[in-house]
């Protein structure tokens, strides 16, 4: 049987303080954009939603699907709840983030299959990569978004 730990203990591992504490959400993009490695990155960000997803897609998901698909498939149910939110508000369908978060999730796969670290830089070299990830991701889903003009 697989122990399971509470969200205020899940918040306080990844954030370093309680949940709620003054300083959590500067502590989350601290040590997320200081993050060595893309995978980690994630593992820093939005750590309630991130509780979530863990508890109710990614370890389910994991009982009978290889590591890798229940990684990319947790990212494109974490896109598609976005995008029925952002549905909801705009009162049309909206489908961006699924194919987004689907992207980030390859690209969590493959940096760490092929070993990608740059823990050794500094906090802000750490950044701008882990950024660049984000903002890479982002520009090919804007660009197959014009190209093939899904909604």
């Amino acid at each position: 049987m697989k122990s399971t730990i509470s969200l205020a203990q899940y918040v306080k591992k990844r954030n370093g303080v309680p949940l709620g504490a003054s300083g959590s959400m500067r502590n989350m993009l601290f040590r997320a954009f200081g993050a060595p490695s893309f995978p980690v990155f994630w593992q820093y960000w939005n750590p309630i939603w991130g509780y979530y997803l863990s508890r109710n897609v990614m370890r389910p998901l994991s009982e009978f699907l290889p590591t890798s698909l229940a990684i990319v498939t947790t990212f494109l149910v974490s896109g598609a709840l976005h995008d029925i939110a952002v549905s909801i508000v705009k009162w049309r369908t909206v489908l961006f983030f699924t194919p987004w978060f689907g992207i980030m999730g390859l690209m969590v796969i493959v940096s760490k299959k092929s070993g990608v670290s740059y823990g050794q830089f500094s906090w802000l070299v750490r950044a701008l990569i882990n950024a660049s990830f984000v903002l890479v991701s982002l520009g090919v889903t804007y660009f197959m978004k014009t190209m093939y003009a899904y909604p």
